[in-house]
């Protein structure tokens, strides 16, 4: 288990577990928790050991409320404090890894708390779940990756709805919506994501990042692009079987 201070993030059989450790502030995202994410998402993408990743809360109320606003809108500055948050490139670190990223969700989902959760690429939710991008009311717009990331996800339409008027998802709607995969009930939604790890990390780990990345990367691609883009791909494992 680590040492961290508002993260837990512990290795068992190839799985590694990241659990955001702030749940007297309802796993609020802080600078540290920044930092310390840094560090551990650098690990995660660089440890050979480690086939499958689930992200989840800490505590009965919230995978994570969003930022800290004390720490990101109060500091000397608003231009300042966002400079901060920006500063070490969380969701881009997010997205670079090629190992599948598990998100499992309770609670409130707002937020960076919701952006972290569309960098995954499997999501959770147990039903009472509450998804929310509140920024545009707060004065501001989504800061790491949200306009972007949920209309690909979820469409324009619907993207736009909850951008421009703050609107919730219930777990029910998230699901009609594709945000998250599955909806089960709170006490299966840990067990239900490590049944997914676990056949996850029954196949060939190199098999697993080639199809995570020809899915990721193809999205930005022509359907043309996309295919040469997968055939590469085979060709490299068959060339990976050959030697």
């Amino acid at each position: 288990m680590s040492t961290f201070e508002v993260i837990i993030y512990e290795k068992q059989d190839g799985i590694a577990y990241i659990t955001l450790n702030r749940p007297h502030a309802l796993n609020a995202y802080n600078i540290k928790m920044r930092d310390e994410l840094y560090e551990v998402l650098g690990a995660i993408r660089d440890d050979p050991e480690v086939e499958v990743v689930i992200l989840k809360g800490a505590g009965e109320k919230a995978f994570c409320a969003g930022a800290d606003l004390t720490e990101f809108l109060t500091a000397p500055s608003p231009v300042i404090a966002r400079q901060a948050r920006f500063a070490r490139d969380i969701w881009g670190l997010f997205l670079s890894i090629a190992k599948p990223i598990i998100a499992v969700l309770h609670g409130y989902v707002l937020g960076s708390g919701m952006e972290m959760a569309l960098c995954c690429d499997i999501r959770l939710a147990s039903e009472d779940a509450r998804f929310g991008l509140p920024e545009t009311g707060l004065g501001i717009i989504p800061a790491a990756g949200g306009s972007q990331t949920l209309p690909r996800t979820i469409g324009r339409a619907a993207a736009m709805e909850m951008l421009l008027t703050g609107r919730w998802l219930t777990a029910s709607e998230a699901l009609r919506y594709k945000l998250v995969n599955r909806v089960v009930p709170r006490p299966d939604l840990l067990p239900a994501a490590e049944t997914l790890a676990r056949k996850i990390k029954s196949y060939d780990p190199l098999v697993v990042r080639y199809v995570k990345q020809a899915v990721t990367r193809g999205l930005d691609l022509t359907l043309p692009e996309g295919l040469a883009l997968e055939t590469r791909l085979g060709q490299q494992l068959i060339a990976q079987d050959k030697k």
